[in-house]
């Protein structure tokens, strides 16, 4: 990694000369990133001394505390109350009520250039949170008491925000950026769910939110952009900001995931998630600083702020599009391959049932007529109280089998038939 680093700084600036020359995207400010402060930030956030930022502990508390720091060293404002949005989060825990851990988001505005489009914002961010000493949810669950440091999970991805926070500050775009850093992700997507339903600004006033999780491990190359086709002009502009770093892009999928944009592109947000792919240490206590790669973090985060400032500066809003997905491929449940295609609201109530934050457009969910904000409470005539009771409920059946869901909408109680499919159908 450190001979990499001087190769890295010499790519940015090739970078910066280079973006001039795009036929579509921007010139990009002559500060290029650094792998170095990209490294510090990681060495920090995934040190011992924050236990692994499990939420709700002292550890996730110092994270907020360093994040908030940075952006007020930065200049960049405070929203609100302050640099923290405080919540409570509750993660779903099988079979008991969800305990009430208090905690945080922490975000900063950058304000735009251009009075006229200054009332837009694109939201950059990142989970902070990871898994502590936790086993709920690790790999290696022998290691009882090992502290998950989370370094690629997701120390990477807090770093590259805030470093792009620190590239952009130098020549901010016509529209407004909110720098978002999300808690309780690991839990559910608590925090980011948590923000799109008490955002600081309209939340029809966002035009984009680009995520980064896990984007410490770049190898070969490959930088994976899912979210692609939640916009008709992102294929284009992610070719076009990907051209002169001349990374292997692959660019794909919905805008749903395993990570904070669901919760925008649920709000019918057009999305980006960026990610170097899963490796051997991922919710392991070896995800540890040692392992990243910062000369490549640096090089996707050339990527990002080139797309970010195409989207602050381009004349019009990007054109949202609903993406018709593929079922994932691979079962989550003993084997089972039966799919619905719903799209669980992991931050949930107290309201018993499983409320959707979404569903896949063209999945038997879609089809079938369920909808974002429905509440299941029956699963083919069994109860649903929460998602384990849910999971058990689908996973008895198998695909082709056509079931009865029991629905709240509205306050109105709804049977809808729905025909279950089969994954990467």
């Amino acid at each position: 990694m450190r001979s990499n680093l001087r190769r890295g700084a010499m790519i940015g600036l090739v970078v910066a000369a280079a973006a001039c020359q795009s036929p579509h995207v921007g010139p990009i400010t002559a500060v290029v990133p650094d792998s170095l402060a990209i490294r510090r930030d990681i060495f920090y956030l995934a040190s011992d001394a924050l236990g692994g930022r499990l939420t709700g502990t002292p550890g996730n508390d110092s994270a907020a505390a360093y994040i908030a720091r940075r952006y007020a060293a930065l200049g960049l404002q405070p929203m609100s109350n302050g640099y923290l949005q405080r919540f409570v989060a509750r993660p779903a825990t099988r079979g008991k009520a969800p305990p009430s851990v208090p905690t945080q988001n922490v975000f900063a505005l950058l304000p735009g250039r251009d009075p006229a489009l200054r009332g837009q914002y694109i939201v950059i961010g990142a989970h902070f949170d990871h898994l502590g000493t936790s086993i709920e949810g690790a790999m290696d669950p022998e290691a009882k008491g090992a502290v998950r440091r989370g370094a690629d999970d997701n120390a990477s991805g807090t770093a590259a925000v805030l470093e792009l926070a620190r590239l952009l500050a130098a020549a901010p775009t016509r529209r407004s950026i909110i720098f978002a850093n999300f808690s309780g992700e690991e839990e559910g997507l608590l925090g980011s769910a948590y923000f799109v339903e008490h955002s600081p600004v309209p939340i029809d006033s966002i035009d984009a939110m680009l995520n980064f999780d896990m984007v410490g491990r770049l190898k070969n190359d490959r930088l994976i952009v899912y979210g692609v086709a939640t916009a008709k002009e992102l294929p284009a502009l992610l070719d076009s900001a990907n051209a002169p770093v001349g990374l292997r892009l692959t660019a794909q999928g919905d805008g749903f995931g395993a990570s904070d944009q669901s919760s925008f592109y649920a709000k019918d947000l057009p999305v980006l998630h960026f990610f170097t792919d899963l490796h051997d240490d991922y919710h392991r206590a070896s995800d540890v600083p040692e392992h990243i790669n910062a000369a490549g973090e640096a090089r996707v985060v050339t990527v990002a702020e080139r797309v970010a400032r195409e989207i602050g500066d381009r004349p019009g809003r990007l054109t949202f599009t609903r993406a018709v997905a593929a079922a994932p491929v691979g079962a989550t449940r003993e084997g089972s391959d039966v799919y619905l295609g719903s799209i669980p609201d992991m931050a949930g109530d107290d309201t018993p049932g499983l409320k959707l934050t979404g569903v896949r457009a063209g999945s038997p969910a879609d089809v079938g007529g369920l909808k974002a904000g429905d509440v299941i409470v029956e699963f083919d005539s069994k109860p649903v109280t929460d998602l384990f009771e849910y999971s058990n409920a689908l996973y008895a059946h198998k695909p082709g089998d056509e079931v009865g869901i029991v629905i709240l909408r509205a306050g109105q109680r709804l049977t809808l038939h729905v025909t279950l499919g089969k994954r990467g159908s």
